[in-house]
């Protein structure tokens, strides 16, 4: 087993997509005593390991849809940076509108993709049923749709983040708990873990849903929530074609993709309080199926393949908690995306190397992603959250 060393240049707490896109981002850009702890016993076994894998530009917010773009072109540029695959599938994504409410708001988020290069359309109910004969769109008013969007694959990211970060050098130790964070007045000195301390000046709180525990240890305040989502995949469906588009049922948080020769479907129970219980609703699943199969019919011939829970991180404006905690000097986070951060993740850690090595992120601005905006009230929700 790998020891904890005595000291480190860092100190990256989490393996899931954001610890370890941070950790290699950083060695890559030359910081040479990196280390990343893990409480799991394999990274990316909690909230990476559980999502739908989804990735696209279609945002309401510009810094977003920013995000969004570099870090696909990053995926894009993955194997052969990293040498492994991430089964990037750009299939597209359509978001279905049923209510009057959402289609101004819709044209608008349309208007501000394509100012930033991201060929999003505007899609009638013909267009729709023509792209997805399978799919009832009773209801339906109007869609989006942008066919540089799709599928990638969460524990392929992590994997390649994480051999390319111990092939530079980071210390990656696994089914190790972080257990406190000293300091001396307001500079973090080191931390300690269930296998002893290690001394640092900088300490990057990649944890998720779990980012307020690590806060609490410095005395900063992470206002994130878990939220638990569920999931199900289906027995081959023969009828899906093989081009087959994420498809959002955006009101209604309804969503399904293609997965092997079946069908992956989600929808996001709005009533669903915080808390980190990660086991299966059944009553909210049948809730879930039972609208599936309305929307998606030939489903009722499938069978239950699989299904599972995780947890999307929460912030009161939905948007990421990111760079340094002004309150602690060495303290930053990267946490929060509220059910997007897989598909941010290759920019969220070079953009964490920015910030920790150059003082600044600047490949994208992600001033308005502050801890501090909590404390000042300047909040500016995403409305896309499925």
């Amino acid at each position: 087993m790998t020891e904890l060393p005595a000291r480190a240049d860092a100190v990256v707490v989490g393996g899931g997509v954001m610890g370890a896109s941070t950790a290699y981002h950083l060695a890559a850009a030359g910081l040479k005593d990196v280390v990343l702890l893990e409480r799991e016993d394999q990274l990316g076994s909690m909230s990476t390991g559980q999502c739908a894998g989804g990735i696209r530009h279609q945002f309401s917010t510009e810094t977003n849809v920013r995000l969004s773009i570099e870090s696909i072109r990053m995926m894009e540029a993955f194997e052969q940076e990293l040498g492994q695959t991430l089964d990037l599938n750009l299939c597209g994504y359509l978001i279905l509108l049923t209510e009057e409410s959402d289609l101004e708001v819709f044209h608008g988020n349309v208007e501000l993709q394509r100012r930033l290069g991201v060929d999003t359309q505007w899609l009638e109910r013909d267009a729709i049923a023509e792209k997805i004969p399978l799919v009832n769109i009773d209801g339906v008013l109007a869609a989006t749709w942008c066919d540089r969007d799709g599928l990638a694959d969460p524990g392929g990211m992590v994997q390649g983040y994480g051999k390319a970060a111990k092939a530079r050098g980071v210390t990656m130790l696994t089914g190790t708990e972080v257990t406190g964070i000293r300091a001396e007045g307001s500079r973090i000195t080191a931390v300690e873990t269930s296998r002893g301390a290690v001394a640092t000046p900088v300490v990057v709180n990649a944890c998720g849903a779990w980012a307020p525990q690590l806060g609490a240890m410095i005395g900063v305040d992470i206002p994130i929530k878990p939220i638990r989502r569920q999931l199900v995949t289906t027995t081959p469906v023969p009828e899906l074609p093989a081009n087959f588009p994420f498809v959002v049922f955006f009101s209604s948080s309804l969503y399904f993709h293609r997965e092997g020769g079946g069908v992956l479907s989600g929808k996001s129970n709005n009533d669903q309080g915080p808390g980190y219980d990660i086991s299966v609703d059944e009553e909210w699943e049948a809730v879930h199926m039972l609208e599936a199969m309305e929307r998606m019919p030939v489903l009722e011939d499938a069978g239950i393949l699989s299904h599972w829970a995780g947890l999307y991180e929460v912030t009161p404006d939905n948007h990421p908690i990111f760079g340094h905690v002004s309150s602690v000097e060495g303290f930053y986070v990267t946490a929060g995306f509220s059910g997007h951060g897989f598909m941010h993740g290759p920019i969220a850690g070079k953009l964490m190397a920015e910030e920790i090595l150059d003082g600044k992120a600047h490949t994208v601005n992600v001033d308005g992603f502050r801890w501090e905006r909590f404390v000042e009230g300047d909040l500016k929700p995403e409305y896309n959250v499925i």
